[in-house]
C-alpha cells in the first residue's frame, strides 16, 4: 500500500479501542500502524491510507462505534504528512517499567505463526485492578471451552485479558468472568469480536 495520509483516533480502554479498530479495518482500505497507550486510560490508534477520503470514512466509523459503546473518540486526519510521521513507532519497543505493559502495540511485535484463526471469536475482558482480572480469568477458563491468548496492561491499573474460541463459548466465558470481578476491582468492559480482522489480531498478545 502506497500510503499518503494518516489519522489518529484516541479512545478510552484497550477493550473499547480493540472493538473500534476492528470495525475501522473492516469498513475501509486502511492499515493500523499501531496502538499507543497514553499512560492513563486512553489509547491512540495510528491509521494510514492511500487517500484522505479513506481516512475520513474510517474516522466516521470510529466515532459511530465509540458512541455505541458509550464513549467519545477524539480524531484527526493529516493529508500528505511529513515522512517522519510515518515512522514514529519504528524504534524498538520497550516494556514500561511503571506498569509492565508495552509502550506501543504494533503489528511487528509477534511472529506470523502467532496470528490466530480469524474464524474464531475473541473475547476481551478489562478491569481496573490486577486481582480482579486474575479472578475473572480463572472463572472464564473454567466456564467454557476457551483458550487464554494473553494479557495486556496500559497503565493506571487497567488490565485486559484476551481469550479465543467459538462465539458461544467466548460469550459464556465473558459472562462468568464479568460476574467473578465482584468487589475485587472495577469491571471496565467485556466484548466479543466475531471473526476479528487480521490487522487487529497482529496487535494483540
Amino acid at each position: 500500500m502506497s500510503e499518503i495520509a494518516l489519522a489518529y483516533i484516541e479512545t478510552p480502554f484497550l477493550s473499547v479501542t480493540s472493538v473500534v479498530a476492528d470495525a475501522v479495518l473492516k469498513a475501509g482500505d486502511v492499515r493500523i500502524l499501531g496502538f499507543e497507550p497514553t499512560g492513563a486510560e486512553t489509547i491512540v490508534i495510528r491509521l494510514a491510507a492511500r487517500s484522505i477520503a479513506d481516512l475520513t470514512a474510517a474516522i466516521e466509523t470510529a466515532r459511530e462505534v465509540a458512541a455505541s459503546l458509550g464513549v467519545k473518540a477524539l480524531t484527526t486526519a493529516i493529508a500528505r504528512p511529513e515522512d517522519p510521521q510515518f515512522h514514529l513507532n519504528d524504534n524498538p519497543n520497550t516494556i514500561n517499567p511503571l506498569y509492565g505493559g508495552r509502550d506501543e502495540l504494533r503489528p511487528a511485535d509477534f511472529p506470523e505463526t502467532r496470528i490466530m484463526n480469524t474464524h474464531q471469536a475473541i473475547g476481551i475482558l478489562e478491569t481496573q485492578g490486577l486481582t480482579a482480572i486474575l479472578q475473572a480469568t480463572d472463572a472464564m477458563l473454567k466456564a467454557a471451552n476457551v483458550e487464554l491468548v494473553g494479557k495486556e496492561k496500559i497503565g493506571a491499573a487497567y488490565v485486559t485479558i484476551i481469550i479465543r474460541g467459538d462465539v458461544a463459548a467466548v460469550k459464556a466465558a465473558l459472562d462468568a468472568g464479568s460476574q467473578a470481578v465482584g468487589d475485587l476491582g472495577k469491571l471496565i468492559a467485556a466484548h466479543v469480536i466475531a471473526r476479528p480482522h487480521e490487522g487487529l489480531l497482529k496487535l494483540l498478545p
